[in-house]
C-alpha cells in the first residue's frame, strides 16, 4: 500500500503524460511545447520537468520494469532462464490494465514514429538489455557481463521489437501480451521458420 504522497505523485505524473499524448495526438509531437503539455495538466513548467526531465521522457519513460523484475524474482528457480522471463512477461502483463495498454500503444507509435523519441527508445533498449541480464545473471549465478548472459537479454529484447511493430501495426487488435508471448514462444523453440 502506498502512502497518500505517493498516490498523488503517480496520479500527477499519469495526468501528464495522459495530456501529453492527447495534444500529441491532437497538435503532432513536434508542436507541442512542454509549457502546453504543463498547461493542460494544470501544473507547472518546473514541476514537469520534476516528473520528466525531458519532453521525449514523457513518451519513453514508463513503470513497467520493476514489475518485470518483481515477476522475474517470482520465478521458480529451477526453470530455464528463458522460460522463467518468458513466464515473467506474462505475469507483468497480468497487472496492466487495458487503459494503461493503451496508453502504451499510442506511446509506443509514438516512439516508432518520431526520430527522436526512436532514438531514446534504442537507448532504453540497452538499459532494458543490462536489466535483464543483471536478473538472469542473479538467477543462474552468472556475471551478468558474459557473452552467454548478455545474448540471452539481447536475444529477448529483440523478439520484442517486431511484437511490439506488430502491435502498433494493427492498431492494437492483437493484445500486446499475446503477440509478446507467441515472439518469446518462438525464441524458446529455437526460432523455427
Amino acid at each position: 500500500m502506498t502512502g497518500l504522497r505517493e498516490r498523488k505523485k503517480a496520479k500527477t505524473r499519469r495526468t501528464i503524460q495522459e495530456q501529453a499524448l492527447r495534444l500529441f495526438a491532437e497538435r503532432g509531437y513536434d508542436a507541442t511545447t512542454v509549457e502546453q503539455i504543463a498547461e493542460a495538466a494544470e501544473v507547472s513548467p518546473s514541476t514537469f520537468f520534476r516528473y520528466f526531465p525531458t519532453k521525449e521522457d514523457v513518451v519513453t519513460q514508463d513503470d513497467y520494469d520493476p514489475l518485470l523484475m518483481e515477476a522475474i524474482k517470482t520465478q521458480p528457480p529451477d526453470l530455464p532462464p528463458l522460460t522463467a522471463l518468458r513466464r515473467a512477461f506474462r505475469t507483468a502483463f497480468e497487472s496492466i490494465t487495458a487503459e494503461e495498454l493503451d496508453q502504451m500503444l499510442a506511446r509506443t507509435k509514438l516512439s516508432l514514429s518520431v526520430p527522436a523519441l526512436r532514438t531514446r527508445t534504442v537507448d532504453a533498449l540497452f538499459t532494458t538489455i543490462d536489466m535483464l541480464a543483471g536478473a538472469v545473471a542473479e538467477r543462474a549465478g552468472r556475471d551478468p557481463r558474459s557473452p552467454a548472459v548478455r545474448t540471452l537479454a539481447g536475444a529477448v529484447m529483440g523478439v520484442t521489437f517486431p511484437a511490439l511493430s506488430t502491435w502498433v501495426e494493427q492498431d492494437g487488435r492483437t493484445p500486446l501480451p499475446v503477440l509478446i508471448d507467441e515472439a518469446l514462444g518462438y525464441l524458446e523453440a529455437g526460432l523455427p521458420i
